[in-house]
């Protein structure tokens, strides 16, 4: 019965959804009028108008009409850009984590679901790391079947595991294999947990995958603590996620490698916390695991207080979001700027401008301007004056279709 009633809603907000994208493609030009606009990049633009034609923004135009959607009373930014999701983790039908799922009708109504959850919830781009299960759902939503934010993964991830894992030319292989399944980037786990901090590839292993992706075009996210911190940065990879026991010299040649970082200030932990009854006694979910879990926190925080303080560190937005916090992923803003002291604007802008750079897309999304995708969400309230309104997301657009409206 509970995945009749899934497939049933999803359904229903399809065709809600197809009905709205084909009355919207009628009208040529939308205008948005807004009183308060973060541009993406940390300015702010005040009392004018978005015009787009199609997908795109076309121009800023204070004097444009007529108005389609006014926006004026609210804080009106570009969607926002999660760097690190796993849109297709779930709970089962038992209630239970479920993990990246599979090819049931449960668990793909499931990872449908967490799709528009996390749209609705202001993030027009996700990059989902981990699972080849977010290949169908990305392209589904590409065609525009399903509604949900554009979907960036890299399928299976390379799991470190000694020797286990290859020859340098069988990692490069594997790499090769990735992206002709599809991969838009490589994940690459290289360490294991703050707990368990100690590499999982071999500084050749490194080597050979990151220069393998780099050569097919691809970039490289690597799971990552203490040396292979440092380690992934010498390989040439090119975002590091978690980073926790990296010391500042490790932080300082990522700034001199152009490496991003993407750390996390306690969703993740939080939701594994929030949702104990239904992660505990899964795969890798022991009861012990979770006062250790809650023991992690503060070092978490502590390590994203010694990046913000690194010059120069290219800090992007990522929420690890899976099971139990798809739709809750703008927690993490609130996480960085009250327990990890990131200014509210920053933190904005590292879901922006920033995160469309380390994504190699700022030519397409992540800022409010003309020539660019119309990735448009609106708040009801400032976040740069309380950082809590990025939990109010009254108003989604991506490429030019509104899906939600709250203000009407």
């Amino acid at each position: 019965m509970k995945t009749i009633r899934i497939s049933s809603c999803l359904l229903l907000v399809i065709a809600c959804v197809g009905l709205r994208v084909s009355a919207q493609t009628q009208n040529k030009q939308i205008v948005i009028a807004a009183s308060t606009i973060l541009d993406g990049k940390g300015g702010v633009l005040h009392n004018t108008r978005i015009v787009i034609e199609g997908s795109r923004i076309v121009r800023i135009d204070p004097n444009a009409t007529p108005v389609n959607y006014d926006l004026r009373g609210l804080t009106v930014m570009p969607g926002w850009i999660d760097s690190h999701v796993h849109i297709t983790w779930s709970f089962g039908p038992d209630g239970k984590n479920a993990g990246a799922g599979g090819t049931t009708p449960y668990a793909t109504y499931a990872a449908a679901a967490n799709a528009w959850a996390t749209l609705m919830a202001g993030f027009t781009t996700v990059q989902s790391v981990g699972s080849t299960n977010d290949l169908p759902l990305r392209d589904a939503i590409a065609r525009g079947a399903l509604p949900g934010p554009r979907i960036l993964t890299s399928a299976e991830p390379l799991i470190g595991s000694g020797e286990q894992s290859g020859t340098p030319d069988e990692i490069r292989a594997f790499v090769r294999k990735q992206k002709e399944a599809g991969a838009d980037l490589i994940k690459i786990f290289a360490a294991g947990s703050v707990r368990r901090p100690q590499m999982l590839l071999s500084q050749e292993q490194l080597n050979a995958a990151c220069d393998e992706a780099k050569k097919l075009g691809l970039r490289t996210l690597v799971h990552a603590y203490k040396d292979a911190v440092r380690a992934s940065v010498l390989a040439g990879c090119t975002q590091i996620e978690h980073g926790p026991l990296a010391t500042d010299d490790d932080l300082k040649l990522m700034v001199q490698k152009g490496v991003w970082l993407d750390p996390q200030a306690g969703l993740v932990m939080e939701n594994y916390l929030l949702n104990k009854d239904k992660f505990s006694g899964t795969p890798g979910y022991r009861e012990e695991v979770f006062p250790a879990i809650k023991e992690m926190i503060p070092a978490y925080h502590d390590f994203f207080k010694q990046a913000l303080k690194i010059p120069g560190l290219k800090i992007v937005f990522g929420s690890d979001a899976l099971a139990g916090s798809h739709g809750r992923n703008a927690e993490e803003f609130i996480d960085r700027v009250r327990d990890g002291g990131a200014d509210p604007m920053a933190a904005m802008v590292s879901a922006n401008s920033v995160a469309a750079e380390a994504l190699r897309m700022a030519d397409k999304i992540g800022s409010i301007a003309p020539g660019l995708e119309a990735d448009i969400i609106a708040l009801d309230g400032d976040p740069i004056k309380d950082i809590t309104a990025v939990r109010r997301v009254v108003f989604v657009m991506r490429g030019g279709v509104v899906y939600k409206d709250k203000k009407r």
